[in-house]
């Protein structure tokens, strides 16, 4: 199906993308994937090229283009060429918005200009030992001393961590036994802080190139200007930004399932059984014709959620359907995808096989499938 979603200046910039992930990224991305992480000095080549700083002000340096579409393209490109960029993905759809849409004016003139040039990287710190999707259960405590928090606590699974330049983290301010969610509020950690320490880096089942970081903070003095938003607001905030966070997950979700049917096809039609190739097979045929379908059904879906996030119409349930429906139609179909490589799919070396392991996590984070039925649920009055 003929797709509506860009438009010229879209394109223009797809070229651009994926020159540079050609020229920089491909030649180094084994290297990377072994190390299970990517070199810092990648998101400065991303600011040099205005790549990473699309949304930013032009005044500090950004291209000031706030349109979501840009960042889809930069997921597909990477997608296309089976390049998991997870880190990337998190920086530029996650936490940018939080700055952009939050910043004061004095915090736009000290990170701003460094978020255009890739020169300040960032990551966002919510989940903790034990509390999981449980925001409000949040044991993170910032106490208010003078000019500054006083901040301790500790969090896991942060994507971009190691990195990390400037962290958001959520942590408690205030406490109302009455309610779980009031009192928290975002502070901005930055590298280099006095008792922030980036633990250890957990090994996962898919996305090695992404780093995922525990973090520490012991007594850590935070400047209070470096509160974003509103004290106590964080509930709020963090609701604001989740529908585009989830259609990000989406975004990922739906590329990297066109890149496993793409691979699968390749591979049935070369590889040969019993004096034909797989690809002449009429279970073949009808899995693929299948899989095929639900693939353009997702992209349907997931491209009419984008162009209502970029209008600004984007609901919480309309997010929440978007990233299950394109999650799982991720999960039924690169397992078949695996299912059509036999054998060969069960092994590392082999494209599906990482895109098998890196797809499982996509039911889980930014709102587990079961959390997201709830969300629906309750748009429906039940």
């Amino acid at each position: 199906m003929r797709r509506t979603l860009f438009a010229q200046d879209h394109e223009d910039f797809r070229l651009l993308v994926r020159d540079f992930i050609a020229r920089e990224v491909l030649p180094e991305y084994e290297d990377w994937r072994r190390a299970g992480l990517v070199p810092r000095e990648l998101f400065t080549a991303l600011g040099k090229l205005g790549i990473i700083g699309t949304a930013i002000p032009e005044e500090y340096g950004g291209g000031g283009q706030d349109d979501y579409r840009f960042n889809v393209v930069i997921q597909e490109e990477c997608a296309r060429v089976g390049v998991t960029l997870g880190g990337l993905r998190t920086h530029l759809d996650i936490v940018v918005p939080y700055f952009t849409g939050l910043a004061d004016a004095g915090q736009r003139e000290r990170w701003f200009p460094g978020l255009a040039s890739g020169e300040l990287y960032t990551a966002i710190a919510m989940s903790e030992p034990g509390t999981g999707s449980d925001l409000a259960g949040i044991r993170t405590r910032a106490v208010r001393d003078g000019d500054h928090f006083v901040l301790d606590g500790a969090k896991t699974f942060i994507t971009g961590g190691h990195h990390a330049d400037l962290v958001i983290v959520v942590a408690r301010t205030a406490t109302d036994p009455d309610d779980r969610r009031a009192g928290l509020s975002l502070l901005v950690v930055e590298k280099g802080m006095a008792g922030f320490t980036v633990g250890r880096k957990l090994e996962k089942i898919g996305l090695a190139v992404q780093d995922t970081v525990e973090l520490s903070f012991d007594a850590v003095r935070v400047p209070a200007a470096n509160l974003l938003g509103e004290e106590g607001g964080a509930f709020t905030h963090l609701g604001r930004n989740l529908a585009q966070e989830r259609l990000a997950i989406a975004v990922g979700a739906v590329a990297q399932t066109r890149n496993a049917i793409d691979l699968t096809i390749g591979y049935v039609r070369d590889r040969t059984v019993f004096g034909k190739p797989v690809a002449h097979f009429q279970n073949t045929k009808f899995e693929l014709a299948a899989m095929a379908t639900e693939l353009e059904a997702a992209q349907t879906l997931l491209d009419a959620a984008v162009t209502a996030l970029v209008a600004g119409e984007l609901s919480p349930a309309d997010a929440a359907k978007t990233k299950l429906f394109c999650t799982e139609t991720q999960g039924r179909v690169v397992d078949r995808c695996l299912q059509l490589h036999g054998g060969y799919g069960y092994i590392l070396e082999s494209p599906i096989a990482r895109l098998y392991a890196d797809a499982r996590v996509t039911r889980i984070y930014g709102g587990t499938s079961e959390v997201l039925k709830t969300i629906i649920s309750k748009s429906l009055g039940l």
